[in-house]
């Protein structure tokens, strides 16, 4: 279940200067709105979310804003648009389409960090089509992917999607979040799965909860790949997204012009 909301960038009380690392304070964002609305759904997500073998999924994802314009300005960009678009997708669970519409319209929020801050204001928010889900699809990322691998000692290291695990761990993430969802291992045990790029993916430093003692940095890519695989796990590819920390701003994709319909 997918959402297209318009955001319109008030340029009066702060100014129009947005940090490039923006992801998390976004993602705060949600979390405020929901509990806006229901405070003990909010608090379960952030707190527990969907588990399956331990491991936690919130399985939502969201985009980076779409900023028509904008002027770079060192770690900084100047906004010089009116709006922004951003998307937003959610497996449906409690998230029915009049519970998301209802939460966020006309809703207010700022996103800053100690040296830069901008207010902004829904404009409008629409649930879009899905697109006709095959067993091969075309997507690129509409917030840079992050695949992790697990060191022996615990600790995850960021590694490209060209590099030779990244298909297998895509996989299992995928088949995680669906167990998370359903509570069942996937039916099928031989399935046909193929990750496959078609660009050169472009790597991104993104530090979360900057200036603060919890901060990290976090290696993600943008690029455009095909994929092969069923239709259910296609389906968690598109609402929750691609490789992990997808509740923190990475992973979104979107369909290209090689599949029969795309976001606009």
């Amino acid at each position: 279940m997918r959402f297209k909301i318009t955001l319109n960038i008030d340029k009066h009380p702060f100014g129009n200067r947005l940090p490039f690392n923006y992801q998390y304070e976004l993602s705060a964002v949600i979390y405020k709105i929901l509990a806006s609305a229901d405070q003990a759904f909010a608090k379960w997500l952030h707190d527990n979310g969907f588990s399956a073998d331990k491991k936690i999924f919130k399985l939502f994802s969201f985009s980076r804003l779409q900023i028509p314009q904008y002027r770079t300005e060192g770690n900084f960009m100047k906004i010089l648009s009116d709006t922004a678009d951003w998307y937003l997708s959610f497996l449906p669970e409690r998230s029915t389409q009049e519970f998301i519409q209802g939460v966020f319209r006309e809703q207010q929020f700022e996103l800053e960090n100690r040296q830069a801050r901008i207010r902004c204001r829904v404009q409008s928010i629409e649930m879009l089509p899905l697109p006709q889900f095959t067993e091969q699809m075309s997507f690129r990322t509409l917030s840079p992917m992050c695949v992790t691998l697990k060191r022996e000692n615990g600790t995850d290291e960021y590694v490209a999607p060209d590099h030779p695990m990244a298909k297998e761990l895509i996989m299992q993430n995928l088949l995680d979040k669906y167990k998370a969802f359903t509570g069942n291992d996937f039916p099928e045990k031989d399935f046909a799965f193929d990750f496959k790029l078609t660009n050169q993916p472009r790597s991104s430093l993104i530090t979360i909860k900057a200036d603060t003692p919890q901060e990290s940095k976090i290696r993600a890519f943008g690029c455009n790949f095909q994929l092969a695989a069923p239709i259910e796990l296609m389906k968690i590819c598109y609402d929750c997204g691609i490789g992990s920390k997808n509740s923190l701003g990475f992973g979104m994709v979107g369909t290209t012009k090689e599949n029969n319909k795309q976001e606009n």
